[in-house]
């Protein structure tokens, strides 16, 4: 017998990235709020609360973006239960800013820095 590798808090928190996707997407649009895209979804094993991780286009909106989004989370979580979540209870919505991309960004510069300061000079044709 196959062993399950996904719990049920697995395929639900897929469940709500996907849905999310859209919600924050047309909240973004509908209440003129920066630009952020959901990255990551985590829910509690009793399936109450469900952190969503986003991102933005510019870091400095980020922190304001995830203010505004938990300002207008009941309106989420309504639209999430009238909408294609087919749950008894749809989890409370908790908005995060996940900084790793911008972590990520700043290593990467740091690393191109880094060799551009140990690369040998370019010279020219040495007979």
């Amino acid at each position: 017998m196959p062993s399950r590798d996904f719990k049920r808090t697995d395929r639900v928190a897929a469940e709500l990235r996907r849905e999310l996707g859209l919600l924050v997407h047309a909240a973004v649009r509908d209440h003129g709020l920066p630009s952020v895209s959901v990255s990551d979804v985590e829910i509690t094993r009793d399936l109450d609360w469900a952190t969503v991780w986003v991102t933005a286009l510019m870091p400095e909106q980020g922190l304001p973006a995830v203010k505004a989004l938990n300002g207008i989370g009941h309106e989420i979580r309504h639209a999430l239960a009238r909408g294609g979540m087919r749950m008894r209870r749809v989890p409370e919505l908790r908005f995060k800013y996940d900084d790793s991309v911008d972590k990520g960004e700043r290593i990467e510069s740091l690393l191109r820095e880094q060799t551009r300061d140990l690369a040998p000079p370019a010279d020219d044709k040495q007979d």
